[in-house]
């Protein structure tokens, strides 16, 4: 069974304005949906990097499923999606 996360799972994130941070146990708690570029092995930048990176994987959030995307510039990346402006990282 998929978590269905809310808003009570979200907490403050930081100094970021109209931003939140949710905490995924594992990508159990995900939706596996590559899309189909994805499934034939392309990447979305040559390098791998970038600012809105389309990741494999879905999150279902107060019923309804969103996209999830990174941003990685070096050897860490953020985990996000955004929803009514406001921008959710996942950990």
């Amino acid at each position: 069974m998929i978590k269905t996360f809310s808003d009570s799972d979200v907490s403050v994130h930081g100094c970021i304005p109209n931003a939140g941070k949710i905490y995924a146990d594992s990508t159990d708690d995900l939706i596996y949906a590559p899309l189909e570029w994805q499934k034939r092995g392309l990447s979305q930048t040559s390098s791998g990097y970038g600012r809105k990176i389309t990741s494999y994987y879905k999150i279902n959030f107060k019923g309804k499923l969103y996209r999830l995307y990174n941003t990685c510039f070096g050897n860490a990346s953020s985990t996000w999606f955004k929803t009514k402006g406001r921008t959710i990282f996942v950990d």
